[in-house]
């Protein structure tokens, strides 16, 4: 009882920190035509912005899956947080298109690290029989991010102007780090068995040329490029090719964002019982429906709170299931070295799935969106791989407990 309650602990400061980096990442979308309107950059183009944080989120994951796993991942966590607020705070500074993509690379460099150095320390403290059911709390965040957060920050930037929700998450985000970091025990297993012989020291070309990463990293990597080909068009899509108006956007946030949340909760008890591939392929026949009704033509053909709150929703499935078999992907002494090369994996395909998008879609004279039908194909040819993948990732898994120590 005393190790769950202490479980537990650990999953809410990690949930917080967590809270942050995604916020951080998701005010940024639905903010994108305030920003833009501000500093004259064109809204077809707000996919680059994003994309910026991704590509420097993926090159500090090459980086950090060097060295992370030689640090007790407290400190080196709050380490990573300290960039991510000093990035995001500079983003509230910004003049124009140049310097806002500076300062999202910043943020990326040192949010990137903070995502799996957080998966880490939840792999590091939970058994794998209750990985799932974590992972729905910490990947919670994203929900209560959606819910609070979001909305919030587009309430703030009404009220006071874009850079304010800037300002208002570095602040939020340096009063979390510093609570992580005295609040956290040491996080030292790994350093322990490795000094100790018990465990050889992470290489991460022998953990890369692993079958069971490699399958992973092509699963997360198909995953988020599909997901990040539409969700960075999102505000603009709704509010000019679908006439939704800009006070509602909070609300809409907060309602899917809801839904998100139980959703994630109750996904990772389904992980547990029902297993990943099943879970992940009824998110997958979700996401499949509502894209293809919400975006293939190009005009919604389903109300914006009805299309988000069912792509919300199947992202809540497709992604617990996603991230509960990765967590089991590495051994203790190279869970850092992998999560940061599964970050950069998945910050490459996020960039590379937004900038994409950017290059399909066209900004017409009213403001609206053409192209996002071919943006659409995309995302659905990709999103149908996922339960295939989780599938083979679990089989590989399997055969590698089963062998011979």
């Amino acid at each position: 009882m005393q190790n769950t309650r202490s479980e537990r602990s650990v999953l809410l400061l990690v949930a917080a920190v967590q809270f942050v980096n995604i916020l951080d990442f998701m005010m940024v979308m639905p903010l994108g035509p305030d920003f833009a309107r501000a500093l004259g950059i064109p809204t077809s183009s707000l996919g680059v912005i994003g994309g910026s944080y991704t590509a420097a989120a993926a090159v500090s994951g090459l980086v950090g899956a060097f060295v992370l796993d030689k640090f007790d991942r407290r400190k080196a966590l709050g380490v990573a947080m300290l960039g991510l607020v000093i990035g995001t705070a500079c983003g509230g500074l910004a003049t124009g298109l140049p310097s806002l993509i500076a300062a999202r690379v910043v943020a990326g460099a040192f949010g990137g690290p903070a995502t799996a150095i957080a998966v880490s320390i939840v792999s590091d403290v939970v058994p794998a029989e209750r990985r799932g059911r974590a992972m729905g709390i910490v990947m919670g965040a994203f929900s209560v991010a959606s819910v609070f957060g979001v909305p919030a920050g587009l309430e703030l930037a009404r009220l006071g102007g874009w850079r304010a929700p800037f300002f208002a998450v570095a602040a939020i985000g340096l009063v979390v780090a510093m609570g992580a970091v005295a609040l956290l025990p040491p996080v030292r297993g790994h350093l322990d068995r490795a000094a100790s012989g018990h465990a050889p020291h992470a290489s991460i070309l022998s953990t890369a040329q692993q079958p069971s990463s490699l399958l992973a990293l092509l699963m997360v990597a198909t995953a988020m490029a599909a997901s990040f080909s539409l969700i960075p068009n999102f505000s603009s899509y709704f509010q000019f090719n679908g006439g939704y108006p800009r006070d509602g956007l909070g609300m809409l946030y907060l309602v899917a964002g809801a839904v998100s949340f139980v959703a994630m909760q109750v996904t990772g008890r389904m992980v547990d019982r029902f297993g990943a591939t099943a879970v992940s392929a009824v998110g997958t026949a979700g996401f499949v429906i509502v894209v293809g009704a919400g975006c293939a033509t190009g005009t919604p053909h389903l109300p914006a709170l009805a299309f988000f709150v069912g792509f919300m929703l199947s992202q809540a499935l497709r992604n617990v299931a996603m991230n509960t078999v990765s967590t089991m992907v590495a051994r203790p002494h190279e869970r850092a070295a992998y999560q940061s090369l599964q970050s950069s994996a998945q910050h490459i395909a996020s960039a590379g799935g937004a900038i994409l998008s950017s290059r399909l879609l066209i900004e017409r004279a009213d403001h609206s969106l053409g192209g996002m039908e071919r943006v659409a194909a995309f995302a659905l040819s990709l999103s149908l791989t996922l339960p295939i993948l989780v599938f083979a990732v679990s089989r590989q898994l399997r055969g590698r407990d089963r062998a011979p120590a």
